[in-house]
């Protein structure tokens, strides 16, 4: 690796921690532990960690409301988050993915896919040319990837970190029918498991905000930012 990337891990089972640690330390991780969520605040602005794997059940504060607090700082807005389960209702993933997740590991974790999951999100951050342009304008809409805000009608919105990139996907072409499995490797990414539903209300989310109008389903393909 040419930069030590550095990972802080949330959790409040220390088997579960020592366990995370031994591995990613051993593949050369700058590595910060916390117990909760409200530790993970702390770590996380004395840390500056390149990426978080944090818990989702926890005392003190969950790992959800956490990942909210974090990213509503804006030195912290884009970073990367990655939370551990071992629940599987799909209710509480949409959830994470809404407060900004960028992916979910469900235990009992395993090494190798654990490892995997981590280098895949970490190359995704080490990526800046997914889109051509940080300021997008289109009639009505601006996207500025600079600062993450969207301004719609002179309204400007601050959205989770997958609805920004799911609009500005869908934006960066007009017209362009973006099917559910593209969109899922560039928003998302190939290694990362998502339900059915995940893409569907992210889109519902982006209409009401914006505009019913704004994005097109193409039934048995995918969807289309109008012209």
């Amino acid at each position: 690796m040419t930069k030590q990337e550095k990972i802080l891990i949330v959790d409040d089972d220390e088997d579960i921690l020592d366990f995370i640690s031994y591995n990613l330390h051993k593949n050369g991780y700058l590595v910060e532990e916390a117990s909760n969520g409200l530790e993970a605040i702390e770590k996380t602005t004395s840390f500056k960690p390149d990426l978080i794997v944090m818990d989702v059940m926890m005392p003190e504060m969950d790992g959800i409301t956490a990942c909210k607090q974090i990213k509503s700082m804006p030195k912290f807005k884009d970073i990367s988050v990655v939370f551990l389960t071992a629940r599987s209702e799909e209710g509480t993933e949409l959830e994470g993915f809404d407060a900004g997740a960028d992916d979910y590991i469900s235990k009992p974790l395993k090494p190798r896919i654990l490892l995997s999951r981590i280098k895949a999100v970490l190359k995704r951050i080490g990526s800046n040319s997914k889109y051509d342009t940080e300021v997008l304008e289109l009639g009505d809409l601006k996207i500025d990837r600079e600062s993450y805000t969207v301004t719609y009608q002179g309204n400007e919105h601050i959205l989770p970190k997958k609805e920004f990139e799911l609009l500005s996907l869908l934006a960066s072409k007009p017209g362009k029918v973006f099917t559910r499995d593209e969109i899922l490797e560039r928003v998302w990414g190939t290694d990362v498991f998502v339900v059915d539903r995940t893409i569907d209300v992210h889109i519902r989310k982006l209409r009401e905000k914006l505009n019913n109008q704004i994005i097109s389903t193409v039934k048995g393909v995918g969807y289309k930012f109008e012209k």
